[in-house]
């Protein structure tokens, strides 16, 4: 199935390069990543490949330090260029449901990526493509609880994103446990602190799920400061050169790759052929999630913060 849908992909997108300067689309993309998360780097990437790709006419934008607040400024900015295409993430629907919505009755084709696929089809977006956070998060429950892991706690570093309190209810559910979960901010220093504090008033703590790089990071320094790597079975989303250093030298587990690149390319991709021919998708794509671990890491190692 993945192979058959990475086909469909190309081949839509040697279409549109075919097609690109007759009808190139506008597109804005808006997402609440702010500029210092290295997963959403990952994602600019991705769009700027697109762009590239289908000759389409693509505006990346994002608020600097996430605040959704702003996010929700930039949709309506972007529903004043009147594009032939929207693409969105929707980490809060409760602040971002009205700009979405007024795209949507503005005739933008909208497509969400990365998080909010439970509202999606509701706020009138076309599809989804992102990962099933919850069944994400039980996995890396499940795999941990096969790895000897218990007494779990989940760092989340973006407590308002409803995707990432799934993934921490996922993984707890996935160990058999009551939900642990500690919000922190996204400052390096910070979160190493308060990973280090947590560790040193809980020390029966057997499990440990970081919800992205931006939390990841930090506790594998945190680990290896108190001399804790490898003692306790580290699981984290997403990948980043760190995360891949900890595969390597065993303070992390594993990694659950939602394929970032793919929610950064896809969209641009399908609204550029929905805006030359009127072609869509059939059903929402789901990008992830995959397991990243010491037996396949090589495969992605030096795609790591570029495109995976």
């Amino acid at each position: 199935m993945k192979k058959l849908m990475m086909f469909a992909v190309a081949f839509a997108m040697s279409i549109g390069v075919a097609y690109a300067s007759n009808h190139q689309a506008n597109i804005v993309v808006v997402t609440h990543g702010s500029d210092t998360d290295a997963f959403w780097g990952v994602v600019r990437n991705a769009v700027k490949a697109a762009a590239e790709d289908t000759g389409a006419d693509v505006q990346y934008r994002n608020p600097p330090t996430g605040d959704l607040n702003e996010m929700a400024s930039l949709i309506e900015a972007a529903i004043a260029q009147n594009p032939d295409g929207l693409v969105v993430s929707i980490p809060d629907p409760d602040i971002l449901s009205a700009p979405i919505r007024a795209a949507v009755d503005a005739g933008i084709p909208v497509i969400s990526m990365n998080s909010g696929s439970g509202v999606s089809k509701e706020l009138g977006a076309i599809m989804h493509v992102g990962q099933p956070e919850y069944d994400a998060g039980r996995g890396g429950g499940e795999r941990t609880k096969g790895l000897g892991g218990s007494n779990g706690v989940c760092f989340n570093h973006e407590p308002f994103n409803t995707a990432l309190l799934d993934r921490c209810q996922g993984f707890a559910d996935g160990l058999g446990e009551e939900l642990n979960m500690v919000e922190v901010s996204q400052d390096f220093d910070d979160i190493k602190n308060t990973v280090i504090a947590y560790m040193t008033s809980n020390p029966n703590t057997g499990a440990i799920m970081a919800v992205g790089p931006t939390g990841c990071d930090p506790t594998i320094a945190a680990l290896e400061e108190m001399g804790r790597a490898g003692d306790v079975v580290f699981g984290c989303f997403d990948l980043g050169p760190a995360i891949v250093d900890g595969i390597i030298n065993g303070t992390v587990q594993y990694a659950i790759d939602q394929q970032q690149f793919l929610q950064g390319y896809i969209p641009v991709v399908v609204l550029h052929l929905n805006h030359r021919n009127g072609t869509l998708p059939g059903n929402s794509i789901n990008s992830g999630p995959g397991f990243v671990t010491k037996a396949n890491i090589e495969q992605v190692k030096k795609l790591a913060g570029v495109e995976r």
